[in-house]
């Protein structure tokens, strides 16, 4: 690796059984390692004597990164490089440096395995923090919608805004700590959300088209 080469690993869904080995090799060969508290948290076991970095302040941690190019830096995000990640803000704000991105599992990949089901005619989307129109998604897609959700925009909520709109022929699937041992997966046909209205944890909910 040389001095203008910073890693880009991602952890998977969260258990590090799913983790690639390109991405330990990554993790254990640096010398720092940045991310957020609880992904640095969850790779603690493959950690010796690397710096740790946690994530704060963006602009800072830009200052960090640029005081420290002469040595071997890892990013670590959850899920996948690609889909919603810190990757994004890295390519437009280190522009002269070269990124080795090592890909992991993204947690919506991990719960279609787990309901033994394909997602090619499924669109993925993120609700979380951002505002989307999931119902216009919906409608336009073959077999429905994944969405990453958060506390506002959460399961319960967002089968009242489907009923609202009238689209009542929709399956929700919720997945709450996946690769967890405490895993959770929920699965209620729409109309019928108000026995399934509760707390849900970091989850990723699917709708699909019945």
């Amino acid at each position: 690796m040389n001095d203008r080469d910073i890693k880009v690993v991602g952890l998977g869904p969260g258990n590090l059984d799913y983790i690639t080995g390109a991405g330990i090799k990554a993790i254990q060969e640096s010398e720092i390692i940045i991310g957020g508290k609880r992904q640095l948290e969850e790779i603690e076991t493959l950690l010796k004597n690397q710096e740790r970095y946690t994530l704060g302040k963006l602009q800072l941690m830009k200052e960090f990164v640029l005081e420290n190019l002469d040595k071997r830096i890892t990013f670590i995000v959850s899920g996948d490089t690609g889909y919603y990640s810190l990757l994004t803000y890295l390519k437009n704000n280190f522009m002269d440096i070269k990124f080795g991105v090592i890909p992991g599992i993204s947690s919506f990949q991990y719960l279609f395995s787990k309901l033994e089901m394909t997602w090619e005619y499924f669109s993925p989307h993120s609700v979380h923090g951002r505002e989307f129109d999931y119902i216009k998604a919906l409608e336009s897609s073959k077999n429905g919608v994944i969405l990453l959700t958060d506390s506002i925009n959460n399961p319960i909520e967002i089968s009242k805004v489907l009923l609202k709109n009238g689209i009542k022929n929709v399956e929700v699937i919720v997945g709450e700590r996946l690769s967890y041992e405490d895993e959770c997966i929920t699965r209620f046909d729409v109309k019928d959300y108000k026995g399934y209205d509760r707390e849900y944890l970091m989850n990723v909910t699917i709708l699909r088209k019945i």
